[in-house]
């Protein structure tokens, strides 16, 4: 009896031992590459994976959005499937900050800042995770990039400020023959004051001078573009997020007021501007995207990746508003006109 048994428990140990081995054939193993977000079985690749990206944006406003637009369609032109995690901080910098904050401890896979403050508090926040950004004026100046060539660390993206924007909206600003330009923008976001120092050099050169005024929040730009009139003849709205947020608001005093109104902006021009020479916002965003769309790839680190300047300069002019207004377009300025 004792024999029996022991025929019959080596034929069962046998029999396991046959079992596993058939069921370890097929089976795919998993190698680890670094971090468990970025692991892909041997039989997949990285486009198996859903990646997880955070989109902070400052405040909401046509031309932010567009930038959001962009960068989203260039994501889903690359077929790599993802989830968003989209905040707005509505021009609250505590928020923005607490946003910033709360992706990295998502431990999402990239971060999308539009806006420079929401870019600045991306890249306090993390130093691992790789933050694209655009709607960023001055990236150098921001502490950003070292450069826009050689951006150093975990971040990049593109800028909404052409080289050639600046000096070409002060020579049609003196061309329309103004000489006091009113300017009003949040003196706590850094893109605008280095926009409006550049601006004051420029004016300051072609004979032109700077009347100025901060608006720390939305609800304050009325009464700072308000406080200019008597002391300008034309006002020029930079790419200021806490103005642009409530441009009717200036809209409504440069109309009141019969001042041209010169804005920063594209979409704004839509919303009632007289001109601007600027690009789509929508494009900066796609671009992002694309850059974003390397780096989940694998195909490059923020660092390799150049920050990079609109491209497409124009100038876009409301002929309805000059025909308000009572201005000239001139075929000099190579206008596209925006008729409604």
């Amino acid at each position: 009896m004792k024999r029996n048994m022991k025929k019959l428990s080596f034929l069962l140990f046998g029999l396991v031992l046959m079992l596993a081995a058939c069921g370890s054939g097929g089976s795919s193993s998993t190698e680890s590459k670094g971090d468990d977000k970025n692991n892909t079985s041997e039989s997949g690749s990285a486009d198996d994976k859903t990646y997880k990206i955070g989109i902070t944006q400052i405040v909401e406003h046509p031309s932010l959005n567009a930038a959001t637009e962009g960068f989203k369609k260039a994501i889903e032109d690359s077929g790599l499937k993802v989830e968003y995690d989209s905040q707005i901080a509505q021009g609250d910098n505590s928020l923005n900050t607490t946003i910033a904050n709360n992706l990295v401890s998502a431990n999402v896979d990239l971060i999308f800042a539009n806006s420079t403050p929401s870019a600045q508090a991306a890249a306090v926040a993390t130093t691992d995770i790789p933050v694209i950004f655009t709607s960023v004026t001055d990236a150098v100046g921001a502490e950003l990039v070292a450069s826009m060539e050689a951006p150093g660390k975990n971040v990049t993206g593109t800028i909404d400020l052409h080289p050639d924007t600046i000096n070409k909206t002060v020579a049609l600003l003196k061309d329309l023959g103004a000489k006091n330009v009113g300017m009003v923008y949040n003196a706590g976001e850094q893109n605008s004051v280095a926009q409006v120092n550049e601006v004051k050099k420029v004016m300051g050169e072609q004979g032109l001078a700077v009347k100025d005024a901060s608006a720390a929040t939305s609800a304050d730009v009325k009464q700072a573009a308000e406080s200019l009139i008597g002391k300008v003849d034309a006002f020029y709205i930079i790419t200021d997020n806490t103005v642009v947020s409530a441009l009717e608001s200036v809209i409504d005093v440069a109309n009141a007021n019969k001042l041209p109104l010169i804005v920063g902006e594209l979409d704004s021009v839509a919303r009632g501007g007289l001109a601007a020479y600027g690009f789509e916002y929508y494009d900066i965003g796609y671009e992002a995207g694309q850059m974003a769309v390397k780096i989940l790839k694998g195909e490059a680190t923020p660092a390799e990746i150049p920050a990079q300047y609109p491209q497409n300069l124009k100038l876009l002019v409301n002929k309805k508003v000059a025909d308000d207004l009572g201005i000239d377009i001139k075929d000099s300025w190579g206008a596209e006109l925006l008729e409604k």
